[in-house]
């Protein structure tokens, strides 16, 4: 039986494979995400993902690793994680009455083969103008910090989104309708109830 493996120590994306049924084990990779590689934003979340896969494929000999990056792009500008409540406060006023793009890059690697595929999928996200206040109140709920973009589409910040155009949860950081279709590749069908090949 191959092990599934999510490199990840985010919740939210621990969170979405539980809620499609995967049986797997989180095994974070531990990677620096590092944004100012100069490389073109679809370029980027590919690289980290395939990095992540990569720092957590050496412990298993038989197992399929799950990995992503997922970051918002507004102007040709990557907004990343905001670490303080200032860089929260600038991200949301970058975003305030503007669509921006979610571009998430997940990678699937299976140890035994060394068989690698990776995507990238965007979601285009509009965000309603918002008052200084608004933002203020936002960012003291502490939700904005470390969510890239400054926002949680499946928090508090879904009173900040007037619409999307794309993948609900490529925005919360797992494209889910793509991961499936990639799985197949690998033997995994999320409908098996053991979702092991």
């Amino acid at each position: 039986m191959k092990k599934i493996i999510l490199a990840s120590a985010s919740p939210r994306r621990k969170e979405l494979l539980e809620k499609i049924g995967l049986q797997f084990t989180v095994d974070p990779s531990g990677c620096a995400e590092d944004a100012s590689a100069g490389l073109e934003p679809h370029e980027l979340v590919r690289r980290i993902s395939i990095d992540k896969a990569n720092a957590v494929a050496g412990k298993y000999t038989d197992a399929v690793i799950i990995a992503a990056d997922t970051i918002g792009v507004i102007e040709d500008k990557i907004l990343g994680k905001p670490h303080t409540a200032k860089e929260a406060v600038k991200m949301l006023r970058a975003i305030s009455g503007k669509p921006h793009l979610v571009i998430t890059g997940f990678t699937v690697l299976d140890t035994a083969t060394h068989r690698r595929v990776t995507h990238t999928v965007d979601t285009k996200v509009y965000i309603k103008p918002l008052s200084t206040a608004e933002i203020e109140a936002y960012v003291q709920t502490g939700e904005p910090l470390d969510k890239a973009g400054a926002y949680a589409i499946q928090g508090r910040g879904a009173v900040i989104v007037e619409k999307i155009e794309g993948d609900f949860y490529n925005v919360m950081g797992l494209p889910l309708a793509a991961l499936a279709e990639t799985l197949k590749e690998f033997g995994i069908d999320v409908w098996d109830n053991n979702n092991s090949v």
